[in-house]
């Protein structure tokens, strides 16, 4: 019996030590008083700041709802500026509680790197950017081609894998943000830049003259992009995920951040009644009050709202929803049942 137990109980024990050191942040963000949220150092439409210096973009406003949900306050949180390259060590080190950072889920970065994807709130995948003075309508005339890369990223790695399939070179021209790709970029320091399908027509948008360049044709990589905290406290890990579902869902149940305070009071729908705290007690799950997706949705509305004030086709960037779109609508998008 000793020689069964004993191995058991020690694995227990360490098990044990191993969550208490990771786990608790929502404790510590609590005891804080706000949120500290990692964005990248600037993207139109993603994370910006406006010209009194707050934040605001597509990211930013995950990251309000979130501190909502938490403090029944959107403002109760805090941005740190991160790029391609310290994203993960500002996470791992606690600089951050959470990353909302136009961010790819890939294997490496969920299981090696100590992470956990929280969620999808953007499909997108990676696309290339040409003068259209340069004369080309494909990526598969580009070879020989200086292009602006962003180091330690998944984009990086995917150029190289594209161009070695092909059998075409590249010359790299590395860079750190998207601030300074688009300088190079501008400055004919390189005649293409890649990354993201987004972020490239969000960059485009900047531009003093963006209809003398166009995005290529071809996307070649699946770039799933969502939030991220740090391996090793799940109630964390589920108050992210379920603020992100929440927003998901309230653009299918017709919840807006117009009605959102009123419409669980006067809904037949059971699952609204219990995203909206009027019925069960699933807040307490989380360690959350009851009216946390109420706060949640009202910080910057449901997914639509989100997306069409930051990155809709009405918006200078005029991104469509595309895969985006709600699965009923034909695209990808839906959460799990709050049930």
């Amino acid at each position: 019996m000793k020689k069964t137990l004993l191995p058991i109980a020690v694995g227990m024990a360490l098990g044990v030590s191993a969550m208490a050191a990771n786990a608790g942040t929502l404790d510590d963000v609590k005891a804080k008083g706000f949120l500290q949220c990692g964005v990248t150092t600037g993207l139109a439409g993603f994370a910006f700041t406006d010209d009194s210096g707050k934040w605001d973009g597509f990211d930013v406003a995950y990251c309000r709802a979130l501190a909502a949900a938490i403090f029944g306050d959107a403002t109760a949180v805090k941005f740190t500026p991160t790029t391609g390259k310290t994203r993960f060590s500002a996470l791992a080190s606690g600089e951050v509680d959470v990353l909302s950072r136009v961010t790819t889920w890939t294997f490496s970065r969920d299981t090696d790197l100590g992470n956990t994807f929280i969620g999808i709130d953007y499909y997108d995948g990676q696309g290339f950017m040409v003068p259209k003075a340069l004369d080309v309508s494909s990526s598969l005339e580009l070879s020989g081609s200086r292009i602006c890369i962003q180091t330690g990223t998944t984009t990086e790695l995917n150029l190289a894998d594209y161009f070695r399939a092909n059998k075409m070179d590249y010359i790299p021209v590395p860079i750190e943000t998207n601030a300074e790709g688009q300088q190079k970029y501008l400055a004919d320091a390189c005649d293409v830049y890649t990354t993201d399908a987004s972020a490239l027509a969000a960059t485009r948008a900047t531009f003093q003259n963006p209809d003398e360049h166009m995005v290529l044709p071809e996307i070649i990589s699946k770039e799933p992009l969502g939030p991220l905290v740090r391996h090793g406290d799940d109630q964390w890990a589920d108050i992210g995920r379920w603020v992100l579902n929440a927003l998901v869902i309230a653009e299918e149940k017709g919840i807006t951040s117009g009605n959102v305070a009123s419409i669980g009071a006067s809904t037949n729908d059971p699952e609204i009644k219990r995203l909206l705290g009027v019925e069960g007690n699933f807040a307490a799950m989380m360690g959350l009050e009851a009216d946390w997706a109420v706060n949640a949705i009202s910080a910057g509305g449901n997914y639509s709202e989100i997306f069409e004030k930051h990155l809709g086709v009405d918006t200078p960037i005029g991104l469509a929803r595309g895969l985006n779109a709600q699965w009923k609508d034909g695209g990808l998008l839906y959460s799990p049942p709050f049930r």
